[in-house]
């Protein structure tokens, strides 16, 4: 399958390109039904002489060019309308019934705020000019209007609230909000993708509108994403704001998968400058080595770093609840637990060579010693909580 990508250089056509070549290249082989021969990516640096070959070779068009910050307001019926005209002219000139794909926008509905303005006008035009050419040629179209859009690669103070924000809070920036209770439906680039890829395979969702709000149909003339958020502005700038202030800890949020405090997290990352790409960890160092907190959560407790010099036993101590796992990931060492009111002791011989994990169980001192008389013993360990020197649980004793 050839596929043919305008707008391919635009926020969403950049994620597609990109998900495409995954595809074509055998990166991603989630779509294990896809067999993807050539990309074709159409930009305004483009030639028409080229949108036409592309137009004859391909098997499926997305057609996200657009214009949605002109000098002009005449330019948007220029650009919404007037390029989607010779798209299609170059697909009939061709004799090419690929189906097409076209991004639209809520403000076509042309409802409420939306019922005079000039993009939602356009892009309006556009839909009905897709709509009348696939009747009139036997053409699957898949109408899409768009919510406000999110993801990595969005361009910062343009046309989206949620990059501009999270652009300016991770270079520092002010954020301005008029109204922290206005709420904005948002759909992430990552689902949107995915729902491009359902079309792609002829299994679009299909709806019909509900004033703004679209309704899923068997045979609706209109396609949707069907995973978006429901948010408000103060929403999305306190969660920036626990983001920026976490950067500066080993503490990572809390991010449920699916929710919108992941996508918006995966969003915000993607915007760091290069002087806030690595944060300095506290290194605890003795004689013994060093033990080194790497990442902590409120639910899911740490993981730290420990190193242990030739020779070096740490540990000897129990706890009442906390429980752990030391998993040995260079040198070679021994791990001992021994139950609290008893004589017998549990070896473990452990190695960088054959990584396991060795749990260290409530009610059990525990030690790690460093059998090598040359090398380090490095250690990740995972305990279920984080440490809270006020109720440490934790218990000398030799084992």
């Amino acid at each position: 399958m050839k596929i043919l990508v305008t707008g391919a250089k635009g926020f969403v056509g950049k994620n597609l390109v990109a998900a495409l070549e995954n595809i074509r290249t055998g990166k991603d082989k989630t779509r294990p039904n896809l067999t993807i021969a050539e990309v074709y990516a159409y930009d305004i640096d483009n030639t028409v002489e080229q949108l036409s070959a592309y137009a004859k070779d391909a098997d499926f068009v997305f057609h996200l060019a657009g214009v949605n910050r002109p000098k002009t307001q005449e330019e948007f019926m220029q650009g919404n309308f007037g390029f989607t005209s010779v798209l299609l002219d170059k697909l009939k000139e061709n004799g090419n019934k690929c189906p097409v794909m076209i991004s639209s926008s809520l403000q076509a509905t042309l409802i409420g705020r939306y019922a005079e303005g000039e993009y939602g006008k356009s892009k309006k035009a556009g839909e009905e000019l897709m709509f009348a050419y696939g009747e009139e040629n036997g053409v699957d179209v898949y109408v899409y209007r768009f919510p406000n859009l999110f993801g990595k690669w969005c361009r910062p103070n343009y046309n989206s609230a949620v990059a501009t924000f999270c652009n300016n809070k991770a270079c520092d920036l002010p954020i301005q909000v008029n109204n922290r209770d206005t709420q904005l439906e948002l759909l992430y680039i990552d689902d949107l993708i995915d729902e491009m890829f359902d079309c792609l395979e002829g299994k679009p969702h299909r709806c019909d509108y509900d004033g703004l709000t679209p309704v899923e149909k068997e045979g609706g003339r209109y396609c949707f994403a069907p995973v978006t958020h429901e948010v408000t502005l103060g929403e999305i700038v306190d969660l920036l704001d626990e983001f920026s202030a976490q950067r500066q800890t080993p503490f990572v949020p809390v991010i449920p998968k699916g929710s919108f405090a992941k996508k918006l997290y995966s969003t915000y990352l993607s915007y760091l400058p290069k002087e806030k790409i690595a944060t300095p960890l506290k290194m605890n160092v003795d004689d013994r080595g060093s033990f080194t907190e790497l990442l902590k959560s409120a639910s899911c407790g740490q993981v730290s770093i420990n190193i242990s010099k030739p020779g070096i036993t740490k540990g000897q101590h129990w706890h009442h609840t906390k429980w752990e796992y030391f998993i040995v990931v260079s040198g070679k060492g021994l791990i001992q637990l021994r139950k609290i009111g008893t004589d017998e002791v549990l070896d473990f011989e452990v190695s960088g060579d054959k990584i396991e994990a060795v749990r260290m169980l409530p009610g059990y001192t525990h030690n790690i010693i460093n059998l090598s008389d040359t090398d380090n013993l490095v250690t990740v360990m995972w305990a279920n909580e984080d440490f809270d020197p006020s109720h440490p649980d934790t218990f000398f004793e030799k084992v």
